[in-house]
């Protein structure tokens, strides 16, 4: 198939196109599996990136953008009136930041609703085509397919491709060798595709150590049939390359004790050992180490996927084990990893190397609230999708404050700080006090009746008369003296938060807002525990029904 410039690849929306991506994947997966990438060479391929930054990136948009006709991206530079030797100049006399904001400013960019399918393009009153494939990195042949988790809606297909996974490596050992975790035995708590776990296992080859153990949430026969065979044959061919990698042994959650006794035994043994989930699943390991008498001192335990907020890394701590987050999206891979030398849980120190971000105004869909969204740009050309100023569902703070961890002196500098989703602030006041609603919810609540930050959660939904209604979901196992204690709870930590939670708790308490539920928290479809979450309105009466009630 042509790849020559000006004549894109069809798009990729076929079951045989899919089969043969993936065969060329297994053909390239062993050679994948005989890269051996020491700490220095990581090293030396970060600082490299941070010096062709720039070239990197024009390289990228001249091949992904403008010999490219397809490219969503394409009518949005014509109508701004840049050309790519207007870009070069930009970028040479402005610097690359500053130029991805004067192409925001003239209309370069493309909203979180836009990236994910929900919203049609239009810029300077011109309808923009932009299907399922308009961002994808036209150049990756050696693939399998997953898809974005869907927390914020329907999930979208992200192709991993042998050149975007070598690409990440670098990350990876260079993370292994700051936290101390080189050579110690590890376990992963993620699914089957289309989760992230098999490509956490494949990762795991080039890296030297300890084979990594897998344990999925999700039985076998819960995936598809096409996932478990990829699963299964990508598995065989690497252990018929001699690579040291394992199936996914099925641990529901009720079991998390069994991660824990491992990582128990791991100590025992070697001195520590790495455990790596979502955040609610490594929670999930520390509670139950806590209730089984095991001290972690000595596992390093990595979270993702979810904000890390003081009580649930509190909570996780207090095992013995040391807490490292991280921050990845799928359709680019890793964002940000934890500073080493910060107090804060969620501060981050962003991976420049491969990425660029400005912040935009934006405000919070239903509400007078604005947020300054993070908009990405990648610069290399082994991205699964080619982003120009795309608007995640995430806002923060970014600052380049010093703090002497070994990242800041590989050059990346620049600490993304309270990262939060604005799509999860939702609920009829709970927006005004988003991060407050988090603290009542994993501190206050049990503080007063026992639990912990896994037994409490909020949901949003409407009533048979289409009212909003704020349901506080209590597991079953906690011991309440009655519902409406747990409704006075909230509502006086909101008094207690200022103004804005006083207002929330009139409302509420006049409205009869807020009610109990004695039912587990809801997970997400990829096991991730939200603070606060939506529900679909429950089914009203039709008219004919409701004249029989």
């Amino acid at each position: 198939m042509s790849t020559q410039p000006g004549r894109p690849r069809p798009p990729r929306d076929n079951i045989l196109s899919e089969l043969r991506a993936y065969g060329g994947f297994l053909r390239g997966l062993p050679r994948f599996l005989r890269v051996r990438m020491t700490f220095e060479e990581a090293q030396a391929i970060v600082r490299q990136r941070l010096r062709e930054r720039e070239a990197n990136f024009l390289a990228s948009v001249k091949r992904g953008v403008f010999d490219n006709p397809r490219s969503p991206y394409r009518p949005m530079l014509e109508l701004a009136g840049c050309e790519y030797g207007d870009l070069v100049r930009s970028v040479g006399e402005r610097g690359l930041e500053p130029t991805l904001q004067s192409l925001r400013a003239s209309g370069v960019y493309v909203t979180f609703e836009e990236f994910k399918g929900r919203q049609t393009i239009v810029r300077g009153g011109r309808e923009i085509p932009a299907g399922p494939f308009a961002f994808d990195n036209r150049d990756h042949s050696r693939y399998y397919s997953v898809t974005t988790g869907g927390s914020s809606g329907a999930g979208r297909r992200v192709t991993m491709d042998l050149t975007h996974l070598k690409a990440r490596l670098p990350h990876r050992i260079l993370s292994q060798h700051f936290s101390g975790s080189e050579g110690l035995p590890a376990a992963n708590w993620s699914d089957l595709p289309p989760a992230g776990g098999l490509t956490s296992m494949l990762m795991s080859g080039p890296i030297r150590g300890r084979p990594h153990k897998w344990f999925s949430a999700t039985r076998r026969e819960g995936a598809s049939f096409r996932f478990r065979l990829a699963t299964d044959v990508a598995l065989t061919v690497a252990r018929l390359s001699g690579a040291r990698v394992h199936w996914p042994v099925y641990l529901p959650f009720d079991q998390a004790v069994v991660l824990a006794r491992w990582a128990q035994d791991r100590i025992k043994e070697s001195g520590g050992c790495v455990i790596s989930g979502s955040v609610s699943r490594i929670l999930r390991v520390a509670v139950a180490a806590q209730e089984a008498g095991i001290d972690l001192t000595g596992a390093i335990l990595r979270g993702h996927g979810e904000p890390p907020t003081h009580a649930k890394v509190a909570q996780i701590t207090r095992t013995g084990g040391k807490f490292y987050s991280g921050y990845a999206y799928t359709e680019v891979g890793s964002v940000g990893t934890c500073c080493l030398n910060s107090d804060q849980p969620n501060d981050q120190h962003f991976y420049r190397d491969h990425l660029a971000m400005i912040q935009a105004p934006r405000q919070v869909p239903g509400f007078e609230i604005e947020v300054s969204a993070f908009c990405f740009t990648t610069l290399l050309s082994t991205a699964p999708k080619l982003l120009i100023n795309v608007e995640s569902d995430d806002y923060g703070i970014v600052d380049t404050q010093p703090c002497g961890c070994p990242w800041e002196e590989l050059g990346l500098p620049e600490h993304i700080r309270e990262i939060r989703s604005f799509r999860k602030l939702t609920g009829e006041g709970v927006t005004l006090v988003g991060s407050d609603m988090e603290r009542i919810l994993e501190e206050v609540l049990p503080a007063r009746f026992g639990g912990s930050a896994l037994d409490y959660q909020l949901l949003e939904e409407e009533d048979d008369k289409g009212f909003t209604r704020i349901t506080l979901l209590v597991a079953p196992g906690v011991s309440l003296p009655d519902e409406a204690a747990a409704v006075n709870v909230v509502l006086e930590a909101l008094h207690q938060i200022g103004a804005n939670g006083d207002s929330s708790r009139n409302i509420w308490r006049q409205a009869g807002t807020v009610r109990v539920r004695r039912e587990k928290p809801r997970l997400t479809s990829r096991g991730k525990l939200m603070p606060l979450q939506l529900s679909k309105p429950a089914a009203r009466p039709t008219p004919t029904s409701a004249g029989h009630r």
